[in-house]
């Protein structure tokens, strides 16, 4: 876990030295300088994926964009079926239940999964006027995953799906206090543990995943803090994640002569790669925030 959560570790042992310091410079004229611990919590939702597909290397030769050939005159094997950016529910052409419009005709997918999400977080800040910069650490989880199905003419369904185990991140913090509120930028970098997997309607194939589970990202975003008496605070804000996630594969393999095994079609007898298109993981959170400050 973990050099983002080492860095949280850091950044806690610091602001646990400097407290001394930070305690003398708050005053009511200084509201929000001083060392804190809080949490975050809200929801989490991700953009609109319409037109993310799954890709195909053929030959294994690292390069995706392959046609999987099958049939009688040789035809596209994923051609009738097509894809959904979503979870198959059947092993129809389908395109997402309700709410992110449609790709395919049918009902053979649901949306993608929004959820809640909560972290804990330290920080420290030092305010000088109305100015406020200072950092934030945080970990925690949001309950979000997001998948791409696509269909062969079969017919049968192949789908990929990740979800975050856990987030941390470091970041930045700037703003302007007028009184006791404060307005605010944030910025800085994440590392987050994405969970893969897969699933396929079909049994005559075996699948097997293979990826590094753990990416840097960015977030960024902003916010409205409100101080309640000397030690509390209150807030609202909004953040942006992404994460690079380009690395996951799925081996298809198994008997030679399937569409994915077929060496006389352009491929190989070894098997077919198989990779998402959209190779960026997003979301954007609107969450609650309380902080206790020494």
């Amino acid at each position: 876990m973990f050099k983002l959560s080492a860095g949280l570790v850091g950044l806690a042992s610091v602001a646990m030295i400097a407290s001394p310091a930070f305690a003398q410079e708050t005053t009511e004229d200084r509201p929000f300088s001083g060392i804190y611990v809080g949490a975050a919590g809200g929801y989490d939702v991700q953009p609109n994926d319409v037109g993310s597909s799954v890709l195909f290397d053929r030959n294994l030769d690292g390069r995706f964009g392959d046609t999987v050939l099958s049939g009688n005159p040789a035809g596209n094997a994923f051609g009738a079926g097509g894809f959904c950016n979503g979870r198959a529910v059947n092993t129809a052409a389908g395109t997402a239940t309700a709410g992110r419009g449609p790709q395919n005709g049918g009902l053979g997918c649901r949306n993608d999964k929004d959820g809640w999400a909560y972290y804990g977080r330290v920080g420290f800040d030092t305010q000088r006027g109305n100015i406020v910069v200072g950092a934030v650490g945080e970990f925690g989880k949001t309950e979000i995953n997001d998948s791409v199905s696509a269909f062969s003419g079969t017919p049968a369904n192949y789908v990929m799906t990740r979800s975050v185990k856990w987030e941390s991140s470091i970041r930045g913090r700037a703003g302007y206090a007028a009184d006791t509120t404060l307005f605010y930028g944030t910025f800085g970098a994440g590392y987050a543990r994405i969970d893969r997997s897969f699933s396929s309607s079909q049994s005559t194939n075996t699948f097997t995943g293979r990826g590094d589970r753990n990416q840097w990202g960015i977030l960024g975003g902003g916010g409205i803090e409100q101080k309640l008496g000397r030690n509390f605070s209150v807030g609202m804000e909004y953040m942006y994640h992404q994460y690079q996630d380009n690395d996951y594969r799925v081996r298809v393999a198994g008997p030679a002569g399937t569409p994915f095994t077929n060496a006389t079609n352009g491929g190989t007898a070894t098997g077919t790669d198989l990779r998402r298109s959209d190779d960026k993981f997003r979301w954007h959170s609107l969450r609650a925030t309380a902080a206790f400050r020494f």
